[in-house]
């Protein structure tokens, strides 16, 4: 028996499964679970899952295109957003509008591919790679490698075999990978245009192809991905055996990560094993009804997740603990719900807030303003920005357009030097429209970027001042 487990073993390490993968797969219970077991079990697993299945869905949105548009491109090339999306883009959650998207998805089962990026000129731009459970493990940018050209290949977990000299590897933990870049842009016509010549210069190339002429060719379009529900939602939707089934088959082609032993061997407990089809019916009738509900009870304990993903100050949710989640598997599904392709701190901090100052929930049924002292503007190397979302994450909709305020508004100062915010539904009093951010009848999220964060940042010596309630008759 122990020969015959070795064998197996070996074999699926020839094919790209870790033993400790396998050795998971193997684990079987000697006792029936009960119903309380199975329940905590499946609802693990699901948050466990909830990126890996995001990121596969998300990107069968985004490479259904027979070519590069918009904010879409086929598997393997760059889609290119020559605008800020605007309040009818739903692909993404709590999308920013403060730089040009460049995003493209590649899978690494066949061979690497070599992403070059050219002279940026000094201006900032970052292209953080993520794995398929949405962990930042690479980030070549302004940050990392300053603005010069420059070549980097990107491998796959199984690959080996000699690079051309003179570039820079990544190693990526699993097969698929996003590359979601993101350029500054001041968003007028002629820094698009400055913009935009960068973004045509920004390609993939398969390692095969270096160095040789490549034409990538046409995508495919699939007439069944549905391209009208927001991502998150299509996920939401999915039944219990839907949703593992997806995961236990993407599990294969991206593995887990060693430190993930623990909870794969739970999983196999419930029938739920990587690279195997997951049944309800294969369980006792008692439990499988008793899991019926907990992709909503999951869901919940995600989204609930909020009051204690972060440092509460003054009102805004303020963390440190995105990009990379080691097993903080609620926290990195949290983030996959809110906010898909967050960066990692040093690239960028998020404080986001749902209430003001006294802890009461934003709405636009009253008048707010966001005070910054003197001097107290946020530190940092890159740019700020606070925008505006609606409850569920998305830009709202307004006469302006305007979905997030930033330096680059021509924001108007105080006479002593300090910086007033107008966050409200309605047109503020004249002299006040620059720095007004649009917000809609009901509740609302807004959310700060700080790219390149100072130490002052990361330390927690600086945190965002109170949003402030307006009497209404201002």
């Amino acid at each position: 028996m122990a020969k015959s487990l070795l064998k197996i073993i070996l074999a699926l390490a020839l094919i790209g499964i870790p033993a400790y993968l396998m050795m998971a797969q193997q684990t079987k219970s000697l006792h029936e679970i009960n119903e309380e077991e199975a329940k905590k079990i499946a609802e693990e697993a699901y948050i466990y899952g909830y990126p890996l299945v995001t990121m596969d869905l998300t990107k069968k949105v985004m490479t259904n295109t027979l070519k590069s548009n918009g904010f879409k491109a086929p598997l393997g090339q760059f889609a290119n957003a020559r605008e800020y999306p605007n309040a009818s883009f739903k692909d993404v959650t709590a999308p920013n509008a403060d730089t040009l998207y460049s995003s493209a998805w590649i899978d690494l089962k066949k061979e690497p591919y070599v992403l070059h990026v050219p002279n940026e000129m000094g201006r900032y731009y970052l292209m953080p790679l993520l794995s398929a459970w949405t962990n930042v493990f690479e980030v070549p940018g302004t940050r990392t490698f300053g603005t010069d050209a420059a070549d980097f290949v990107i491998t796959g977990p199984n690959w080996t075999g000699p690079l051309p000299k003179g570039l820079k590897e990544f190693k990526s933990p699993t097969n698929l990978v996003w590359i979601l870049g993101r350029t500054y842009s001041s968003g007028t016509p002629e820094d698009y245009k400055k913009v935009h010549a960068l973004q045509d210069q920004y390609s993939l190339t398969p390692l095969s192809f270096y160095g040789k002429p490549y034409t990538p060719t046409d995508g495919i379009l699939d007439p069944n991905i549905d391209m009208k529900t927001p991502v998150r939602d299509q996920v939401n939707q999915l039944t219990l055996e839907e949703f593992f089934n997806r995961l236990s088959s993407l599990m294969v082609d991206n593995p887990p990560s060693k430190m993930d032993a623990p909870i794969l061997a739970a999983m196999a407990k419930i029938g739920l094993k990587p690279g195997e089809e997951f049944k309800l019916d294969k369980l006792n009738r008692n439990i499988a009804d008793s899991l019926a509900d907990t992709p909503k009870e999951a869901q919940k304990k995600i989204m609930e997740h909020e009051k204690s993903a972060g440092l509460k100050v003054n009102g805004w949710t303020f963390t440190l603990d995105t990009g990379t989640y080691g097993t903080d598997y609620l926290q990195r599904a949290f983030i996959t719900a809110i906010g898909l392709g967050a960066n990692l701190p040093k690239d960028a901090i998020y404080p986001e807030a749902k209430v003001d100052g006294s802890g009461k929930p934003l709405s636009g049924q009253n008048k707010y303003v966001l005070h910054f002292k003197k001097g107290e503007t946020p530190p940092v190397n890159g740019f700020w920005s606070l925008t505006m979302y609606d409850k569920d994450y998305f830009f709202v909709d307004n006469p302006l357009n305007r979905y997030t305020l930033s330096p680059r508004n021509a924001l108007q100062y105080n006479e002593d030097g300090s910086l007033d915010l107008y966050i409200q539904n309605a047109k503020p009093e004249k002299g006040k429209e620059a720095n007004w951010l649009p917000a809609p009848q009901g509740p609302f999220v807004l959310m700060m970027r700080l790219y390149w964060p100072k130490d002052e940042i990361l330390k927690g010596q600086w945190t965002p001042p109170p949003i402030q309630k307006l009497d209404i008759t201002n």
